[in-house]
């Protein structure tokens, strides 16, 4: 429940009666912040395509300049923070002073509103990449994702090891940095962000291929991965030690998931079916499919995964239905409402500051960046190795797609930064990697794909060009034949050679 509604309820008369009166304020807060990132998206990603850059890198970009690194219209409240620091980030916000100067909010309302604010628009972004995911999953084939499951498998593993191995060690020899802090450090650069990746892969209409299904289940792969080692490497930072009864039940609480609720949902689909087919009011078939979106979402968050794997996992079963283009299209529209308050978030929750050289303390982080920089991209690269026994397949193009580390990488940071474990500098290192990984990635992965396809045309063009050459080669010997008066057929024989007399 909102905070705000619930002190109306508990509190005494006069300051319920000030909650109450807050919540228009919060209303139009909302509803500002809503108009701020529309536009962001809208104007960023024009930009982006009239570029032919990926629309994706636009709403990134675009949040970052509405963000508090640049125009600071959109500030949001991460982590436990003070009275004080809630009162300067407030403050700090472009938007909550024209609301201050435009809405009459008073000085004391000013730190509740955006505190109410900030937490309505981070949840319309988990809203938004949990419709993404499963809209992903019902454009996905699960036949092609189970074909593909152990070069998937063999991507997310190599994905995870590498870089989490390279990383800890390259910390605890070049920079001398402590076990814990290193390791904590490691883990944050096995993450891939499905969300940036599959959002590339749509625009180019490449979901479906087999580099696609590929990436698509390493990174499903790779977050339940990323989880388990988030739980042990925090385990590490508060107790100094790992509950191996904890890390078990999440592993065998993310098989039963994701493999559970696939061959359920199988079984059920055409019971699902013709349910639908049962309903006569509007909105059939895209709410009971949302419902069981969110009933699988809540489900992979209660057990301790993540509910995009349980939205994730609600398209694959659907797509399997005969309403799946149905769903498809009346998905569209609330993909296109949600999906970018999700971009534009990750982008403007991106603080320039660190990359600032003057700030003394920005400096061992940069150089520390470099190296993890390194690591997170070669480690990713050499993930696409695993894409064994597909001939003709793009491995190159599966490392690149697995090198985003968006959201998932600040999840990693904001964990270590609340755990203490971190200094200022490795905290600094691990958000600049995050940032290069999840600018990058896009317009590379755009590159390679594109690059890739107009290979395949050009090498299809010789092949017509040597038809071509040798029809016009047999038209000139018939011209040649025809004007000795010779059958075309006969020519060929009078080359051989024929016997006189």
């Amino acid at each position: 429940m909102n905070p705000l509604l619930l002190a109306v309820e508990t509190a005494g008369p006069a300051e319920a009666e000030v909650a109450a009166n807050l919540s228009p304020l919060i209303l139009v807060a909302v509803l500002m912040a809503l108009v701020v990132i529309y536009l962001a998206s809208r104007i960023a990603g024009e930009i982006a395509v009239r570029l032919s850059f990926p629309p994706v890198l636009g709403e990134l970009l675009g949040g970052v300049m509405v963000g508090a690194s640049v125009l600071g219209l959109l500030v949001f409240r991460e982590g436990q923070v003070t009275g004080e620091e809630l009162q300067t980030l407030a403050h700090s916000s472009t938007l909550m002073q024209f609301l201050q100067a435009t809405a009459g909010l008073s000085e004391g309302s000013l730190t509740e509103v955006f505190s109410a604010q900030s937490e309505i628009i981070d949840i319309l972004s988990e809203i938004g990449v949990i419709i993404l995911l499963f809209e992903i999953g019902l454009e996905s084939d699960l036949s092609e994702l189970l074909r593909v499951g152990p070069q998937a498998a063999a991507v997310a593993v190599i994905g995870v090891a590498v870089p989490f191995l390279a990383g800890t060690l390259g910390l605890l020899y070049f920079f001398q940095v402590p076990v814990i802090p290193a390791v904590f450090a490691g883990a944050a650069l096995t993450a891939t962000s499905i969300g940036i990746t599959a959002r590339v892969l749509a625009e180019l209409q490449k979901l479906t291929s087999p580099e696609g299904q590929v990436i698509i289940g390493a990174a499903v792969l790779d977050d339940v991965l990323g989880i388990i080692i988030l739980a042990v490497v925090a385990g590490l930072a508060k107790n100094g030690e790992v509950n191996l009864t904890d890390i078990g039940i999440i592993i065998v609480s993310a098989i039963v998931f994701l493999v559970g609720s696939i061959v359920l949902g199988r079984l059920l689909s055409s019971y699902f079916v013709a349910l639908l087919n049962s309903l006569k009011t509007r909105g059939n078939p895209l709410l009971p499919a949302l419902v069981l979106a969110f009933v699988l979402a809540y489900v992979g968050q209660i057990i301790h995964l993540e509910a995009i794997l349980g939205a994730f996992a609600a398209g694959l079963i659907l797509a399997e239905t005969d309403k799946r283009q149905e769903l498809e299209e009346q998905i569209k529209p609330i993909s296109d409402l949600l999906v970018p308050i999700f971009f534009v978030c990750v982008g403007a929750k991106t603080n320039l500051a660190v990359l600032n050289p003057a700030i003394p303390a920005n400096r061992e982080g940069l150089v520390i960046a470099l190296f993890l920089i390194g690591v997170a991209i070669l480690g990713k690269l050499a993930a696409g190795l695993g894409a064994f026994g597909k001939p003709g397949i793009n491995r190159y193009a599966i490392g690149v797609g697995m090198i985003p580390r968006g959201e998932v990488g600040l999840v990693f940071a904001g964990v270590g930064a609340a755990s203490g474990v971190l200094s200022d500098a490795l905290d600094v290192s691990i958000i600049v990697m995050v940032i290069a990984t999840t600018f990058v990635a896009p317009l590379w992965l755009r590159g390679v794909l594109v690059r890739a396809e107009a290979e395949s045309k050009e090498e299809e063009i010789p092949s017509l060009r040597d038809l071509q050459a040798d029809v016009a080669e047999q038209d000139r010997e018939n011209s040649r034949a025809n004007s000795d008066g010779i059958p075309a057929d006969m020519a060929e024989v009078d080359q051989v050679g024929i016997p006189e007399g």
